[in-house]
């Protein structure tokens, strides 16, 4: 088999055939570059999300979920109900959010090597106050070090520096907060909670998550101080945030925590149930146009090929009576839609990328995402490898079923029938 021969010939077809030739690489073009900006801007917006909200989200949170203890003063069992006059409307005592014995739970947790690192938090409802603006919001009392370590929160700082916080007295807000109450670095706000607890605290930082129902609510302070506002002493701690270096083990661990403290755990993929979801729809939608796009290609290949075979009857029984095999003839129209594959394959890839870098720049204003301003693109190169490898795939599929069909051709009785 002369390949060099074979794929000069099938150069010949392919110029007899211009404008069907290009037409179909047209096709292949515009299906790979709808499927590389599809999944570019798909993928970029998922990880503008996940670093949103999933980085900020632990792995594994245990907590005391606020619920009534199951030991009330009067219990409705139907045993006392036959022999007892009831008192309605009992008031539930609340078991209360403190962690017992936090500090060897901790320990606990530091010495297991499927954990990076434990963050203890301190969080409490409370009304922000300046001048005559009240505001109702949320305090984390952090672990400075363990917090940062774990979520990066001093990426999100725009102003000052998370280590401020260990300032007694100090407190970071988010960005939203300090808009609507006029406030800045060195200002002092007031926090109070709903036990009357009132506390001024120095604002040593600004924040800004991008989520502008996070930034407006919500402040960093340190675990002390945390504890102070709250009139609770140094050990309470109402949360503990443990990251793991397999993150995807996080319910199974999850579920082994809850057992073993006595616990309530819930595990950053239930945590954010709704918004995976939402990110694997978007993925599979984008995947799926663009797979579509390129077997509408794939077709229009197989159509010119097989009117090719049509019109070059006579042109192929002349190459086969020449001494051509039907192999060779097979490999001529092979040949032909791996041309078109590749040619079509890399001005798409040229116009996804452009495609991908016009999105880039087009300006995207939220207010409820305030940090981004344009459109997010993902530039990862495995979407123009899975790009280049399927139109390839795609166009020799499609060019296989007329090549066979080429390569059966009987040169006896073409010749005859002309």
């Amino acid at each position: 088999m002369n390949f060099k021969l074979i794929l000069n010939i099938a150069f010949h077809l392919l110029k007899a055939r211009l404008k069907q030739t290009v037409v179909a690489a047209v096709g292949v073009t515009f299906g790979i570059a709808m499927f590389i900006a599809l999944v570019s801007f798909m993928n970029g917006l998922n990880k503008m999300l996940d670093g949103l909200m999933l980085n900020r989200t632990p792995h594994i949170l245990l907590y005391n979920e606020v619920k009534p203890s199951e030991n009330q003063p009067l219990s409705l069992s139907e045993n006392y109900k036959k022999n007892a006059n009831f008192i309605h409307s009992i008031k539930p005592k609340d078991r209360g959010k403190s962690i017992y014995n936090n500090m060897s739970i901790i320990l606990t947790l530091k010495q297991d090597k499927r954990i990076i690192d434990v963050a203890p938090k301190v969080t409490a409802s409370v009304l922000f106050n300046s001048g005559t603006i009240e505001i109702s919001g949320f305090v984390n009392g952090i672990d400075i070090l363990a917090e940062d370590k774990l979520f990066k929160i001093s990426d999100y700082i725009k102003e000052g520096k998370v280590t401020d916080l260990s300032q007694v007295g100090s407190i970071i807000i988010g960005k939203g907060l300090a808009d609507k109450m006029l406030l800045s670095i060195g200002d002092l706000i007031k926090v109070s909670t709903s036990n009357g607890n009132l506390a001024s605290l120095k604002i040593v930082g600004i924040s800004e998550i991008g989520i502008a129902e996070i930034d407006n609510v919500m402040s960093y302070t340190s675990l002390a101080t945390a504890q102070k506002i709250v009139g609770q002493p140094k050990n309470y701690i109402t949360d503990i945030q443990v990251n793991l270096y397999d993150k995807e083990t996080a319910p199974a661990v999850a579920k082994e925590f809850k057992d073993k403290f006595n616990l309530d755990t819930i595990d950053y993929q239930t945590a954010n149930a709704q918004f995976e979801t939402g990110s694997t729809i978007r993925s599979i939608i984008s995947y799926s146009v663009g797979v579509v796009l390129l077997i509408v290609a794939g077709f229009g290949i197989y159509n010119i090929l097989n009117m090719m075979i049509y019109e070059k009857m006579d042109s192929i029984a002349i190459l086969k009576a020449t001494g051509f095999s039907g192999s060779d003839v097979k490999w001529i129209f092979i040949s032909l839609s791996i041309i078109i594959g590749l040619a079509g394959g890399l001005f798409g890839l040229l116009f996804g990328y452009i495609f991908s870098n016009i999105i880039d720049v087009i300006p995207f204003k939220t207010t409820s995402l305030p940090t981004v301003k344009t459109y997010p693109i993902d530039y990862n190169i495995i979407y123009y490898v899975i790009g280049i490898t399927f139109a390839l795939c795609t166009t020799i599929i499609a060019g296989l079923f007329p090549a066979l069909k080429a390569s059966k051709v009987d040169p006896v009785e073409i010749i005859r029938g002309k």
